[in-house]
């Protein structure tokens, strides 16, 4: 996902958007113990949206919000 794309959702979707990719990489991690994964490039591809849904909900919070570049 894009930062931008991110940034049209509430906090409520982000929150539950970070929860299903969390729960994906747990199933990945879970296919990988057992030698079953068939992209390991999702791995880091799941973990980069977790730290940009971090990123956004964090500069959602401060008080001067997310600079627009």
């Amino acid at each position: 996902m894009k930062i931008k794309e991110l940034d049209n959702l509430s906090e409520d979707e982000l929150i539950t958007k970070e929860k299903q990719f969390k729960k994906d990489l747990f199933d990945l991690e879970s296919q990988r113990q057992m030698g079953r994964v068939e992209k390991p490039a999702s791995f880091r591809n799941l973990r980069r949206d977790i730290a940009r849904i971090l990123t956004v909900l964090s500069q959602k919070k401060a008080p001067q919000g997310r600079k627009k570049i």
